[in-house]
């Protein structure tokens, strides 16, 4: 690799741990009282999905 290039490295996004994905953790009361647990899943924002973020290679 030459002096004027720049290496890119993938490191594993920290915030959804190279999945991509968010998973939040929910709890709704219904009409009935009842506790309905569901799991949201979205789109990791620092990623973009990808699961991974760029960054300049070690030396």
């Amino acid at each position: 690799m030459s002096e004027g290039t720049t290496a890119f490295m993938h490191k594993s996004c920290p915030d959804c741990n190279g999945s991509g994905e968010l998973r939040i953790d929910s709890e709704n009361i219904n009409e009935n009282f009842e506790v309905e647990k569901q799991t949201v899943i979205t789109q990791c924002p620092a990623c973009q999905g990808l699961g991974f973020v760029d960054g300049p290679a070690a030396r």
